[in-house]
Formats: C-alpha cells, structure tokens, sequence
C-alpha cells in the first residue's frame, strides 16, 4: 500500500478559521475524574461497566454546544465519537458497546453533526485508535489491566490485525453514515516510546490503508498526524511551539489542543481553569506561529457544558467579536514583534497585540515609512504614529533612541479594557 502524500488536501478553511472546539465526551463523564479514569484506577471492564449502565444523558442539546463555540468566535467543532475506553457514540454495527444499548438508548453523533452543520461550522470526529475495551487489542504498558498477570496471560494471543479490521470498519461507518466530514482526528500512535513497552503504530493500524481509504470516502476532510505515517497537519498538545513548525525544513500547518483546566473529559474536582485572558494570549500565540488553537471542553455525564467553562468561552467570544480579524485568514509576519507582543498579518493588515501594557511610548523596528494608518481594533481609534530621528533623541531624553527604521507609535497611560489590546496597521504597498 502506497504512503498516502502529505498536503494533498486543500486546507484554506483550516488555515482560515484558526479557531475550534474539542468536546471530549463519554462514560468517563460520570466518573468526574478525568477521560483517563480507567487507567490511572487501572479499572476493569466490570468495574467501568457502571458508567454504561447508568449513561442518560437527558441534558444533551448539540445545538447548544453549537451556539457556544460560534459565540466564542470558534469555527469548527471536533467531538470524540470513541475515546480510549472503547465506548461509541454512534450505533456502531461493530459492537454492542455504544450509546444505543445504554438506557439513553440513541445515537449521540447523528444529531451533532446536524446541530454543527445547521450552526454554519465545519464538522470533525476525533476517533481513538486504541481501546481498552476490545477482546483483540493486546495489552500494553497503557492498558488498566497492564499490571494485572492473570489477564495478561489470558490475553497473550490476542490478534491486532483483527482489531484493526474492527478500527476500519468503524471508520468507514463514521465516514459513510454521516454526510461530508471535515476533519478526522486520530489519536494515537506510541510505538518504540521508550516509557511504554507493546506500543503501537503504523503497522498495528494498517495506516496506509486506513488514511487511504479516508480519503476514498471523504475526499476534502484533513487528516491528522497521529496515524504514524504523515498527515495533513501536526498536532502539538498542551504546549505552545515556540515558532513555526517544519517537517525536513518545510512550514506545515499545525494545530495546537489544549485544555480549559489540564483535562479533557469533564473533571468535577478539578478548578485548576486557565483564565480567559490567558487562553486569548495562546489563540493569538498560535496564529502568530503559523498555527491553530482546539480548545476542549468536557461536558458532564448529562450532557451539559459547566458554567465556568461557559463563561470562558463567553469572555474569549467578546474579545474576539471585536479582534475577530487579527484571528480569521492570519498568520506570521515578516517583521519581527516587541519583547511581550505578537504580530499577525493578512495582506497589507498588520495586528499588533499587546500582552504586556508599554508605558506611552513603543518602538517598532522596520515599520518607519511603511504605515498608513494605525488604530485600535476594537473601537477604530487612532494611534498617532511618527519616525523620531536618533540623532535628536540626545536632546531629548524622555525617549530612548530607537532604531532608524522604527516606527514610534504613542499609547495612552490607562490600558484599554479588553483580554489583548491589538492595533491595526494598514501598510503602504
């Protein structure tokens, strides 16, 4: 089987958008501990079946999780139709081990993709290569069961190509049942890490052949890094790059998935929230880098995003209602920012933000003559600009002597009320 060419697939709305949402979303709801629970209590199969049993997910409103992530400036949504647990969210013909044959008894992803779509934003599954709960996916150092002997004795002769057949076909329903798909994200790949031992890659998911028949099905959806052969874009979690990321030197597009609090599936106890001014900076870093944020939420066992996370994503909406366009179409630029800034850059709009607060004055090396105009972007008002000859500055030794291809531009003391102040740069041709 051919390795499927990287970059084959037209990413202008990827690019574009800048901005999505994660929802990872499951049994491991009821738990509250974190979408790892069943490992980290290295749990069994009788011991999680509780949470299947009691899944009723009566507060379930996609449409609401819809409006949310459109309000918070976000332009498409990412749910995990199956996390590592191995529990679907679909009416998978593969198992009986899906949402349809909890008492909530229906397809969770059929009227998801209808809220999302019906929203006006791109749709994308996330869908876990692993599972803990399958007869035929041998144990590892990542498996709840990876220090219990007699299981793993029993499960010595457990075939990976037939849990790759059952991988297959389950991503060929999602692909078939649910109209155009836009984004797939796998998750993931752990061969030869040297903290694992029975990791798995590649050759265990038959890639090639998954990533092509993806294609076969959904020939516009991007696709990915974490099949272990090259995807469409790279994939960093929990961390921001320090610059543009490259593969063998090339640029390639990048998105980076982090948290509200350090977890992915609804944790109760956990209040450890980024605040809303931080999570503007990381957007902002991201696309001043080349890349794109997916901020997750967690919705709880009856379907509900939590408060606090909604009044997150509600702050970071009214941020971007007014800096929306430092954010859609963006990306580097060729000048180079001020300690505590960022600049990003469409066509001859170049977006300073401010994450620090200068005092009155900032120099800006490389943009003397090149300025038209420069505003505040979230009210239109003018940022009075001027070149200051370093010859002069001598005389006057309120200012600092710049370099002479700065730009000077003079900010008011008071700090204008809003998450990153951005100003709006319309440069000369």
């Amino acid at each position: 089987m051919k390795l499927i060419e990287r970059n084959v697939v037209d990413h202008a709305w990827f690019s574009e958008s800048r901005f999505g949402m994660f929802v990872h979303w499951g049994l491991y709801a009821l738990a509250a501990r974190h979408e790892w629970v069943k490992n980290r209590e290295q749990l069994t199969d009788e011991d999680y079946q509780r949470y299947f049993d009691h899944f009723d997910p009566d507060l379930y409103d996609p449409a609401e999780w819809a409006r949310l992530a459109k309000e918070a400036g976000m332009r498409y949504v990412v749910l995990t139709t199956k996390h590592h647990d191995g529990f679907c969210l679909w009416d998978s013909a593969q198992t009986d081990y899906k949402s349809t044959r909890t008492p909530w008894g229906k397809d969770l992803i059929a009227p998801y993709v209808e809220a999302v779509r019906a929203a006006g934003l791109k749709v994308g599954f996330y869908h876990s290569l692993i599972d803990w709960h399958h007869p035929e996916f041998p144990v590892d150092s990542l498996h709840p069961q990876r220090d219990d002997e007699a299981f793993k004795a029993a499960a010595k002769d457990r075939d990976v190509s037939k849990y790759a057949d059952y991988l297959h076909a389950q991503v060929r329903e999602l692909l078939t049942d649910y109209g155009q798909i836009d984004y797939l994200f796998f998750d993931f790949s752990y061969r030869n890490r040297p903290d694992s031992w029975g990791g798995k890659g590649a050759d265990d998911w038959r890639s090639p052949e998954l990533l092509e028949m993806v294609r076969e099905l959904q020939p516009g959806i991007i696709v990915n890094d974490r099949l272990d052969i090259p995807g469409d874009f790279v994939t960093p979690e929990q961390y921001q790059p320090a610059g543009p990321m490259t593969i063998d030197g090339r640029e390639v597009p990048w998105e980076a998935c982090q948290t509200l609090n350090g977890s992915w599936g609804y944790d109760r106890d956990n209040l450890d929230y980024k605040s809303p001014d931080l999570l503007v900076r990381m957007l902002v870093d991201s696309v001043a880098k080349g890349g794109n944020l997916l901020l997750n939420v967690g919705p709880d066992g009856r379907g509900q995003i939590d408060p606090r996370a909604r009044r997150t994503l509600a702050d970071i909406g009214a941020w971007m209602e007014l800096n929306s366009r430092s954010i859609y179409g963006c990306g580097p630029s060729e000048f180079a920012a001020p300690p505590d800034c960022r600049y990003t850059q469409r066509g001859d709009r170049l977006y300073l933000h401010l994450f620090a607060w200068p005092f009155r004055h900032l120099h800006l090396p490389g943009l003397a003559g090149r300025v038209k105009y420069a505003q505040f972007l979230h009210d239109a008002s003018e940022i009075r600009t001027r070149v200051i000859d370093p010859s002069q500055t001598a005389k006057n030794t309120s200012i600092a002597a710049p370099s002479p291809d700065a730009l000077t531009i003079d900010l008011p003391v008071q700090r204008p009320d809003v998450a990153v102040p951005v100003i709006e740069f319309f440069l000369t041709g």
